[in-house]
C-alpha cells in the first residue's frame, strides 16, 4: 500500500519525466513472440505441436530500454548498430515509429541483426517453450566504431543522462565503455548501466549499476542463497565499482539498493501477477534513469520505488512490454 505522502512525491517526479532527455547506448535487438495453443504431442518427436494464434515483433535490448523511456514520456535517442538486412530495416522503422530519435543508429554490412524468437503456449497458463536466437556477437568494424564515437562526442552534451544497456552482443568494447563514462563524467552527466558479466568491471565509476542477482553473484563470486548473501555481494561490488549506487534486481523478490555508508535498502516487489519477466530489467533502468534525470533532489530510493511499480506493470503482460505514464500514475494513485 502506498502512503499518501509517497504517492504525491512519486507522482510529482513522474510529472517531470517529459522534460528529461536521455541517450541510450547498447545492443539493439528485435524480440519476436509466437503465441499459440498446444494441440497435441507430435508423432515425430516428444514435443508439443503449437497452433499459432498471434505473432508479435517488439523492440528488444537497448531498443526496449529506449521504448520504455519514451512510453513514460521522456525524450530519448538511441545509439547502436543493426545489420544491413531485412530485420535491421524492420527494427529501425519500428524505432522511428515509436518516437525514438535514431540518428545514432548505424547499419553494418554483413552483420546479422539480433532477433530473439520466443515460442509461448498457454495450456491454460502462458509458458515459454523455446527461444531461438539469430545474432552476430563480433565487435563492430573500425569504421562503425569511429562513426559511433563521433556521434557520442558531438551529442553527449545534449542529454541529461546516458543509459548503457549491455546485452553482450559485441557493441560495447572496453574502449567504447570507458570513453562513454569518461566523457559523461567530464560533462557531469548521469550514467546508468545494465551490465553483462564479461564487461562488468569496465563500468567502474558509473553513477548507478543495476545487475540482476545472478550477474552480481558471478561477479562477486558469492553464491546467492538468501538475502544475507545478496547484501554481502552488494557491499563487495559497490566497493569495487566505486559507483554512487548499486541496485541488485531480484525478480519476484524485488530489488536491493546499496549506497556508500548506508545500510542495504530492500524494495519488495509490487507485482500482483507475474506472466512474463521478459524485459523487466529494461523497464527498471529506463524508469530509474528518468527519475534521476529530473534533478538532484530525487534519491536513488525514490527512483527505485518508481521503477519497481513500473516493472510490476510490465511483468503482468505477456512478451516484451512497456509501462505507460498513465498506467504508472494509476498504480501510484492506487487506482489499479
Amino acid at each position: 500500500m502506498i502512503r499518501m505522502g509517497e504517492r504525491n512525491k512519486l507522482g510529482s517526479i513522474l510529472e517531470n519525466f517529459p522534460r528529461v532527455r536521455l541517450l541510450v547506448v547498447g545492443d539493439i535487438m528485435m524480440d519476436r513472440s509466437i503465441l499459440g495453443k498446444v494441440s497435441r504431442i507430435s508423432p515425430e518427436a516428444p514435443v508439443p505441436v503449437i497452433i499459432v494464434e498471434t505473432e508479435a515483433f517488439n523492440l528488444g535490448g537497448a531498443a526496449n530500454v529506449a521504448h520504455n523511456i519514451r512510453s513514460l514520456g521522456g525524450i530519448v535517442s538511441l545509439c547502436g548498430i543493426v545489420g544491413d538486412d531485412e530485420n535491421g530495416e524492420k527494427i529501425y522503422e519500428r524505432i522511428v515509429e515509436r518516437g525514438i530519435q535514431a540518428e545514432g543508429i548505424f547499419f553494418e554490412p554483413r552483420r546479422q541483426t539480433t532477433v530473439k524468437t520466443r515460442i509461448i503456449a498457454h495450456h491454460p497458463h502462458y509458458q515459454q517453450l523455446v527461444r531461438v536466437d539469430r545474432e552476430t556477437t563480433d565487435h563492430p568494424k573500425a569504421s562503425t566504431l569511429r562513426n559511433l564515437s563521433r556521434f557520442l562526442a558531438e551529442k553527449i552534451e545534449d542529454f541529461d543522462g546516458i543509459v548503457i544497456s549491455d546485452y553482450g552482443k559485441g557493441l560495447l568494447t572496453r574502449t567504447l565503455i570507458q570513453t562513454i563514462i569518461k566523457r559523461a563524467k567530464h560533462s557531469k552527466k548521469l550514467i546508468m548501466v545494465d551490465p553483462k558479466l564479461k564487461t562488468f568491471f569496465f563500468y567502474k565509476g558509473a553513477t548507478v549499476i543495476t545487475p540482476n542477482t545472478n550477474e552480481a553473484s558471478e561477479a562477486s563470486r558469492i553464491p546467492a542463497t538468501d538475502q544475507s548473501s545478496v547484501e554481502k555481494m552488494g557491499r563487495v561490488l559497490l566497493k569495487r565499482l566505486k559507483c554512487n549506487a548499486l541496485v541488485v534486481t531480484q525478480g519476484e523478490r524485488g530489488m536491493t539498493i546499496f549506497e556508500p555508508h548506508q545500510h542495504p535498502y530492500p524494495v519488495p516487489t509490487v507485482a500482483k501477477e507475474v506472466y512474463d519477466v521478459t524485459g523487466a530489467g529494461d523497464t527498471v533502468i529506463g524508469t530509474m534513469a528518468l527519475a534521476l534525470g529530473t534533478g538532484p533532489r530525487v534519491s536513488v530510493k525514490d527512483a527505485a520505488s518508481l521503477a519497481n511499480y513500473a516493472a510490476g506493470i510490465v511483468v503482468g503482460k505477456v512478451g516484451t512490454a512497456t509501462a505507460s505514464k498513465e498506467e504508472l500514475l494509476k498504480v501510484i494513485k492506487g487506482r489499479a
